[in-house]
């Protein structure tokens, strides 16, 4: 039993790694670095995961630590939002304001991950910045529904929830039995429940873009094309 489970979380890293990497490659094709690069960020911090679950070399639960750090703080809530923006909003920084705001981000999760004193306040903080990202979403599944588009709005509504869920259990909540059980268990439910967060968002981005008649993130850019 504990070998199976050892190797569908070892699956579901390698679909979380999978997925970044394809989603984030046809994001940066179509100029959103922001989200492009947060989902990149994402592949990376899985394929350091499933190479950690492999060898268990312990430095790579430091790299580990430091992505979390940075996904759950600032690359989904900030970075991730101002992405989605660049759809909902028509938002186009430069490039010197994505090197800008990646430093910060990057400056604040180490921060985040070396400073003892704030790590018993840092659940209730990701807590905190992932139901930003929710009432986000909350909006985002608005602009969806006025666009008609009830099918993906229903699918990033299952996005939100599950996502949600899992921010609050994450360092609150363990799932009995989760040591030994195959599915049941936490990091593969998060992992394919991440995965499934950004393909079903790039794919609603791509309904609500359709719906405006053109792909927001550069003027002249081609329309989005799943």
């Amino acid at each position: 039993m504990d070998i199976v489970r050892y190797y569908l979380l070892c699956f579901a890293c390698f679909v979380l790694a999978v997925t970044g990497a394809f989603y984030g490659t046809k994001l940066l094709m179509k100029r959103n670095y922001l989200l492009s690069a947060e989902w990149l960020i994402v592949a990376i911090s899985a394929t350091n995961f499933l190479v950690y679950f492999l060898t268990e070399w312990p430095p790579l639960y430091h790299v580990a630590h430091f992505f979390d750090a940075f996904t759950r703080a600032f690359g989904v809530p900030v970075i991730g939002i101002l992405g989605f923006m660049t759809v909902t909003h028509g938002y186009k920084p430069s490039i010197r304001q994505d090197i800008v705001l990646f430093a910060l981000a990057f400056g604040g999760a180490l921060v985040l991950d070396t400073v003892e004193f704030i790590a018993p306040a840092l659940p209730y903080f990701y807590v905190a910045t992932w139901t930003c990202v929710s009432i986000y979403m909350v909006y985002f599944v608005k602009r969806l529904l006025d666009a008609g588009e009830k099918l993906h709005a229903t699918t990033t509504i299952v996005a939100l929830i599950t996502s949600q869920v899992i921010a609050c259990i994450y360092d609150f909540y363990k799932i009995p039995g989760e040591e030994h059980n195959v599915v049941l268990n936490f990091y593969f439910i998060a992992l394919l429940t991440w995965a499934y967060f950004i393909a079903v968002t790039y794919y609603a981005c791509c309904a609500l873009e359709r719906k405006q008649g053109k792909w927001m993130t550069l003027s002249g850019s081609a329309p989005c094309r799943n």
